[in-house]
């Protein structure tokens, strides 16, 4: 048997110290280890026997040891030490003095924290949330001297800020934007990582004087290193040189993003050069789309005519089933199109600049989406925040101001945004609509219907893209009308992509148009192999078919007994569904049981809150209907 140890050498007692023991340990105030344990992740722990007291902050041994050996306490120390040095030549009244030592004040770096939080640069973006926010949030805060704010952590805050808007820009990353009350929330796709920050609305900020500055100004400090290092990195990666040049006549006239973006234009696009109309960018494509149902039922009846003959019971079924086919065919496109709208009709259709795009690749749809359409925005929306969303989605944006690419008047102008009950002075040749057109538009990779936008109307809803209704959730009428409107869009760029299929694939017939005789052997063969398949189909289904009325009579003349058989073999086996529901409650432990009834019980609310907003809905249709 071992020997026992004493109380308070084993254990919780060991492992966990008080936050005034650390102190003492590291030799630092308090706000020093606060710190310095915010600059290094270090944060406190909550033991399962507090036996220093309940009423007290306990950190782990291995996190104080750790804190014990970072190079910063030294620099911390000798910062202590000039601080003393200035206020006894304050005190001294010696100005020169206390000038010459805060001009000489040790400065420290941080920067090999952020390698060491961060060995890789997935994990940095990964936690680049709460960087983000905070940076956007000191961007729009006022220098506040009273309250310990400088200046200097401002200005550069609206740096680190703009140059990650402007790399969003760039690449087309943007996914996500939603406005709320608290501002605007953004999600960028970055190396296959989502990334989701916040930014207030561009208003007069109330700092109010509860919270520690202090404290958020040690995390800002932190941020604004990490964030240095993200922007280089994603600027290296695409081979531009770090940190872009600003224009500072730009910058000075309040033109926001634009001030940077003329270092990172893109060499294709030119300031101002707005991108040709998807109605007009390929007239050709538009023509080839209007001929395209003409042109298939002519290959139809081409091909039903240079067929081989077959038996002649079966060849009035099978010119039955092809008439009857291209009547459905015709009856399904006229539906659409009259459910749908037109879709190809140029810079306004629903799909929007993404016609040729691929449907499943969701970078390409967004970096396409505004290509064509040239916006000018009004002086009472807000400039910024929109002008980041049209050109992260391919559009162009003007403005009433210093550099602006282009003015009011132009006629290049598709769409202008406005915010206010009415508008004068109209063009006929651009749409009107409100900022929330654009961020629906975003959301949902179309292009809304812009008349129901129009100044001086109440919105449709704005719908969260971050949260999606679930199955049994309740589904708003314009969630409804925005996925007709995503099927019309993915099923014009569905056609085009066809057409372009097409258009290779007849290069490629007439390249090989020269091939031998042996090439067009197997053709032939391969075609009348096709067409004796689809011939047996064919029949298989006409034999289905009779099959199918020979033993209908016989269902009706067992329908009446059916009927009475059918009730009761339901009602034996919704019992024995009860039953056997009722044996799993009963062998289910205690724990898994009490978890199952939480479920059902939020799943029950979840439906009487659904039926009671039907219930609203169908009270407002028929009060409605009665005015």
């Amino acid at each position: 048997m071992g020997q026992k140890r004493k109380r308070g050498q084993a254990g919780n007692a060991v492992q966990y110290i008080t936050r005034n023991q650390a102190l003492k340990k590291l030799q630092l105030k308090l706000s020093e280890f606060r710190r310095l344990c915010i600059l290094k992740g270090i944060h406190p722990r909550e033991p399962k026997k507090k036996t220093q007291g309940a009423n007290k902050t306990y950190y782990h041994l291995k996190d104080i040891n750790y804190l014990a050996h970072e190079p910063l306490l030294v620099k911390f120390r000798d910062a202590y030490a000039y601080e003393k040095k200035i206020r006894k030549a304050k005190a001294k009244k010696n100005r020169d003095l206390a000038e010459r030592l805060l001009a000489r004040k040790p400065k420290h770096r941080i920067d090999h924290l952020v390698k060491e939080r961060y060995p890789s640069f997935v994990d940095a973006l990964r936690d680049l949330d709460d960087p983000l926010t905070m940076v956007h949030l000191f961007a729009t805060l006022p220098a506040e001297k009273a309250l310990s704010i400088p200046a200097k952590m401002v200005h550069a805050s609206r740096r680190l800020a703009m140059e990650f808007q402007a790399y969003v820009v760039r690449t087309n990353a943007l996914r996500k934007v939603f406005v709320s009350v608290k501002g605007f929330y953004y999600q960028a796709e970055l190396m296959g990582q989502a990334v989701t920050w916040l930014v207030p609305h561009n208003l007069a900020q109330m700092l109010p004087t509860d919270v520690d500055y202090r404290v958020m100004l040690t995390f800002l400090e932190f941020y604004q290193t990490m964030l240095q290092f993200v922007n280089f990195k994603l600027y290296h990666m695409l081979g531009l040189k770090y940190p872009p040049v600003m224009d500072a006549r730009l910058e000075q006239a309040a033109a926001g993003l634009a001030a940077i973006m003329q270092d990172l234009a893109k060499p294709a696009i030119q300031a101002g050069a707005a991108e040709p109309a998807s109605g007009a960018a390929n007239p050709d494509a538009a023509k080839r789309l209007k001929t395209l149902p003409q042109k298939l039922k002519e290959l139809q009846q081409a091909e039903v005519s240079g067929a081989e003959p077959m038996e002649a019971g079966n060849d009035a079924d099978v010119a039955g089933g092809l008439a009857e086919d291209d009547e459905a065919e015709a009856a399904a496109e006229d539906s659409e199109n009259e459910e749908l709208g037109d879709i190809d009709s140029g810079p306004t259709s629903v799909a929007g600049g993404a016609v040729g795009v691929n449907v499943d690749n969701d970078a390409e749809v967004c970096e396409k989406l505004f290509a064509g359409l040239v916006f000018f925005l009004g002086r009472e929306v807000p400039r910024e925040q929109l002008l980041f969303v049209i050109r992260a989605f391919g559009g162009t944006a003007a403005w009433d101001g210093e550099g602006s690419p282009l003015s009011e008047n132009d006629e290049s102008i598709t769409h202008q945004v406005v915010d206010r009950p009415t508008q004068g002075h109209r063009f006929l040749s651009r749409e009107y609509v409100q900022p929330q057109w654009v961020f629906d538009s975003a959301n949902f990779r179309v292009l809304v219907k812009p008349e129901l936008y129009a100044p001086g109307t109440a919105p449709p809803p704005h719908l969260s893209p971050f949260t999606g209704p679930d199955e049994d959730d309740y589904v708003p009428d314009y969630l409804q009308e925005l996925r007709k409107l995503q099927e019309a869009a993915k099923a014009a760029r569905l056609r085009s992509q066809g057409l372009e299929q097409d258009r290779f694939v007849g290069e490629e017939d007439e390249v090989a148009a020269g091939a031998g005789p042996a090439d067009a052997d197997v053709d032939s063969v391969e075609a009348a192999e096709k067409q004796y398949a689809a011939e047996l189909t064919r029949e298989l289904q006409a034999a289905n078919a009779d099959e199918a009325e020979q033993t209908s009579d016989e269902d009706n003349e067992g329908e009446d007994e059916q009927q009475l058989i059918v009730p009761k073999a339901a009602a034996k086996t919704d019992e024995a569904a009860e039953e056997e529901a009722a044996m799993k409650n009963i062998l289910m432990p205690r724990k898994t049981k009490k978890l199952y009834d939480s479920i059902q019980k939020t799943r029950s609310a979840k439906r009487a809150r659904v039926e009671k907003l039907q219930q609203k809905k169908q009270a407002l249709a028929s009060a409605r209907k009665k005015q």
